[in-house]
């Protein structure tokens, strides 16, 4: 297989006039960035997978640090006992629906945006452009925001958590310098046929975006998902909207007492379960479920990031 597919290049080579013979330089190369990327990928995926395994292994020898490489005396007690908490599968709830609804609204928000700045047309169009650029590089800070929040009703709200992040300036740019790429003319023989701006851009445009949509969409995601400071400043009052980073926050800071409610249900034994054990554990909690999204959203997020970064 492998001299046949040298064959075929070379075939190519000859056919295009190109002579090229593989060097010993180039198979030190090789064979040198093959060991760096593997390293570096190692590197990457063990701080994970030392934390899963010590989830998952007998308790007691995850506190006497027995647990390296290999997973030992192998149960989910801990994420069985962790999901028995209240307040934590309420936070996850919280969590997963701002995710949602948040990233669908900002998705659908920088779409339009993206593609109204697009058109000559639109009043004023290169003047809001610069407005909408202006704000990624400054704002008011953090007691003005607050105070801000407080006038419009947004702390203590969940509606805090959605309306600030509709609209996001980056993801706007790139929306925008994406439909640019799309040939005018798809637009200007539907505009022909009687179809309207809207028409245009839900059976046009929203099609051929599907690529920096779900760029942007993984964006929104990660960032709702791993949102904390929202939580910790605007929801100080309303435990019952804290999400589910801010509730690993006070979790980690208040240990033995998430312990003794893990406890309470008899899945894990006090002597076993400990500061370490918890931490992991509400650690791979947070993690896993956004690590899942990217590998089916990653075809999209490389097209659509490469793509949408053409035009400046």
């Amino acid at each position: 297989m492998a001299q046949t597919t040298r064959k075929i290049a070379k075939a190519r080579q000859t056919a295009m006039g190109i002579e090229y013979k593989t060097t010993v330089g180039d198979k030190i190369f090789m064979v040198f960035d093959v060991l760096f990327f593997s390293l570096f990928a190692f590197i990457c995926i063990f701080p994970f997978y030392y934390i899963l395994i010590n989830t998952i292994s007998d308790n007691s020898l995850v506190n006497s640090g027995a647990i390296t490489l290999v997973p030992q005396g192998i149960h989910f007690s801990n994420y069985i006992s962790l999901l028995s908490v209240s307040d934590f599968i309420n936070s996850i709830g919280v969590t997963i629906s701002r995710t949602i609804l948040g990233t669908a609204l900002m998705v659908l928000a920088s779409a339009f945006a993206g593609y109204l700045t697009t058109k000559h047309r639109m009043w004023h169009r290169s003047l809001w452009y610069r407005v909408l650029v202006i704000t990624m590089y400054f704002n008011a800070g953090l007691i003005p925001t607050y105070l801000n929040m407080m006038g419009l009703g947004l702390t203590d709200n969940y509606l805090g958590y959605i309306l600030p992040g509709i609209v996001a300036p980056y993801n706007i740019i790139l929306t925008k310098t994406y439909i640019e790429s799309i040939p005018g003319e798809l637009q200007e023989s539907a505009y022909i046929d009687g179809a309207s701006t809207m028409q245009v851009f839900t059976k046009i445009i929203l099609p051929l975006a599907k690529p920096i949509l779900a760029t942007i969409a993984v964006f929104g995601a990660v960032a709702n998902w791993n949102s904390f400071q929202d939580s910790l400043i605007y929801m100080a009052n309303s435990p019952e909207l804290y999400t589910l980073q801010h509730r690993l926050y006070v979790y980690l800071n208040t240990s033995s007492n998430l312990a003794s409610a893990m406890q309470s249900g008899n899945a894990v034994s006090a002597s076993s379960l400990n500061t370490k054990v918890i931490q992991y554990t509400i650690s791979m909690v947070t993690v896993i479920p956004i690590a899942m999204v990217y590998p089916f959203m990653q075809r999209y997020f490389e097209e659509g990031i490469m793509l949408g970064a053409v035009k400046g």
